[in-house]
């Protein structure tokens, strides 16, 4: 079940009427049913998938319980262990396992010896990265004493499987979203009316900006030996804001649906695109990831307190890890690669130089390098992205823009009216920027909000309607 499907429009009213007005002020109560609804919700994919989340969360329960019972530091550390090993084998299984094994297969082939296996059809579970990673952190700090094992199993396995945030995050740390099932939620009409422009927004980015563009982005991706020039030059640009509204989108749905059920979740991006150095841009893009790598990888591999040399080792390799994490593909990795090797290179100039460039100037640097690093994460392999990259200084020619457009939109009518969907991002986007998403509409004038909301509802009825949208692409990790 995703957020932009019919069945899902039926869904959450129906959990929304039954969480509040028949199991009003009974929390406890609520949480079973969060849980039965959370479970009902993620098996719509595959009901086999219910089993690993289970296992996942029953483990990590059970580690954290017994955690709690103990100061010995090797039964500690044995007990840890157990989540770790377990955790990563079961992403390595589903996730990793055809890669390496195919990457093994052709570097033996590449010394004329064949491979005595063949890879396996395993189906990769949806949203397994951010439902392990969300339940091993919780053991993580129960294992650092910074904060109690949950006492209550149930509420437990309804806060690894909260629905909104299953699937794609944004990754909740225990010590925000944990104690918020263990006391009585309060409906809040000025809350759930926060949650509702939330999922709005979010259905705009998602519906109208992200699935639109995909149309393009794909043609030109899954053809790069035809297109060069302006026609490629677009499809990175469009790539860059496909993903962005996507995944953005996805998160304002879910911390949208959160609102209305009485829970805060932390907030997943912060328009990452108006960034001037990588640093920051990490600061406002998948803020929920960013920090967990860096409190649960770079600071413990010694952050920047061994040293110089050794902080930019360990700041290079969360990247490179983190890239690994999106997708079992070197594409992935050498993403992670450029990020990790351009953030080393930003800080080593930044301590040696006292250059003060304007802003423009070093916005347009970061989101460069921003917009190439998406080659690699969005191109199907390799040949692919050195094709694209190839093909982004020749070939300058606005007639085949033109062609490619007419060819992908088939009317002059539907890329107007998308290239003033764009435009109205855009100027959102900086206001949300400047005065924070909140105060866009407290800010406003009621008649203004109004004509606001109707405006998105119109556009994603008559632009976002699509039969074959794709999924959110954050699904896949």
């Amino acid at each position: 079940m995703i957020f932009n499907s019919i069945e899902f429009a039926v869904f959450l009213p129906i959990v929304f009427a039954l969480y509040w007005f028949v199991l009003k002020n009974k929390f406890k109560a609520q949480n079973l049913f969060l849980l039965a609804a959370s479970y009902f919700f993620y098996g719509w994919w595959d009901w086999r998938f219910l089993s690993l989340l289970f296992l996942s969360s029953t483990i990590d329960y059970t580690v954290g319980f017994y955690l709690d019972k103990t100061d010995n530091p090797v039964q500690r550390k044995r007990l840890l262990l157990v989540t770790m090993s377990v955790n990563l084998i079961i992403l390595g299984v589903f996730k990793y396992f055809n890669f390496f094994a195919e990457s093994f297969v052709e570097l033996l082939a590449k010394f004329h010896v064949e491979a005595g296996f063949t890879t396996l059809k395993i189906i990769l579970p949806v949203g397994i990265s951010f439902y392990t990673f969300q339940s091993m952190a919780y053991v993580i700090d129960v294992y650092r004493k910074e904060i109690k094992a949950s006492k209550d199993f149930l509420t437990f396995l309804a806060f690894v499987s909260f629905f909104p945030q299953l699937v794609a995050g944004p990754i909740q740390r225990a010590k925000h979203l944990l104690p918020q099932f263990h006391h009585a939620r309060i409906f809040k009409y000025e809350i759930a009316v926060t949650g509702l422009r939330l999922i709005l927004y979010g259905l705009f980015k998602k519906v109208v900006i992200a699935d639109n563009l995909d149309t393009f982005v794909d043609e030109i991706f899954s053809h790069p030996e035809i297109y060069s020039g302006w026609v490629s030059i677009t499809a990175v640009l469009f790539f860059a804001i496909q993903i962005y509204c996507d995944f953005s989108g996805y998160s304002d749905i879910a911390i949208g649906t959160a609102r209305l059920f009485g829970f805060d979740l932390t907030e997943n991006f912060r328009t990452p695109y108006f960034a001037i150095s990588l640093r920051e841009f990490w600061q406002r893009w998948h803020i929920s990831l960013s920090t967990w790598f860096r409190d649960y990888l770079y600071i413990p591999l010694g952050g920047n307190r061994k040293g110089e040399a050794r902080q930019y080792f360990n700041l290079f390799i969360t990247f490179v890890i983190s890239g690994l994490w999106h997708g079992a593909n070197f594409t992935f990795i050498i993403w992670g690669f450029i990020h990790g090797a351009c953030m080393v290179a930003e800080d080593f100039i930044k301590q040696r130089t006292k250059i003060v460039s304007p802003s423009l100037v070093k916005w347009s640097i970061t989101f460069s390098i921003v917009c190439f690093a998406w080659i690699f994460f969005r191109a199907k392999n390799l040949t692919d992205a050195i094709t694209i990259i190839q093909s982004l200084t020749h070939g300058f020619d606005m007639n085949a823009l033109s062609e490619v457009f007419d060819k992908v939109y088939f009317s002059n009518v539907f890329v107007n009216v998308l290239k003033g969907c764009l435009l109205f991002l855009l100027l959102s986007e900086l206001m949300i920027s400047r005065i924070g998403f909140a105060n866009l509409f407290e800010a406003s004038p009621r008649l203004l909000r109004i004509g606001y909301y109707y405006l998105l509802i119109l556009l994603i009825a008559f632009v976002g309607l699509n039969d074959n949208a794709p999924n959110f692409i954050y699904f896949k990790f």
